[in-house]
């Protein structure tokens, strides 16, 4: 393994592991679905579709998991790029700078390099999709709660 790749997956850098479905639930079929149809060349609209029979909450947390491990990897992938050198601030081009608040260590609105704000992002993310409060992982526990952030 060449060593970009060992950065990219290291997990106390940049990867986080993949959050998995017990197989045999619910929840993991509704996972293989959306693979397929997200491998398939499908449309992008009938993919997100709920299917028949399914319950609601249950389809969107496969979608926001698998969207989840999905950015996690593209961020591996160009984290190594964007540093606290090249990339001093988080904005979305020239009009709009991200600061970040998490009512603990950052009160307030705070202006941080690029890469300190997507480690606080994805990790804050993961414990919202690890709470099971917001996420249950249960058979037969469908709900989602309304992130509080």
């Amino acid at each position: 393994m060449s060593i970009g790749l060992k950065q990219v997956f290291n997990k106390d850098k940049t990867f986080r592991p993949k959050r998995k479905f017990e197989p045999g639930t619910q929840r993991f079929e509704l996972h293989k679905r959306a693979q397929a149809s997200l491998n398939s060349g499908v449309d992008l609209k009938a993919a997100v579709q709920l299917p028949s029979g399914e319950d609601l909450n249950d389809w969107v947390a496969v979608h926001v998991v698998d969207f989840f491990n999905r950015i996690n990897l593209i961020y591996g992938t160009i984290c190594e790029f964007c540093t606290e050198r090249t990339c001093p601030v988080m904005s979305g081009g020239p009009k709009y700078e991200y600061r970040w608040q998490d009512d603990l260590k950052y009160k307030k609105p705070t202006a941080l390099p690029a890469p300190q704000y997507m480690n606080l992002l994805m990790d804050w993310i993961e414990v919202q999709i690890n709470n099971e409060d917001i996420f249950p992982t249960s058979v037969g526990v469908s709900r989602i709660k309304t992130l509080e952030k």
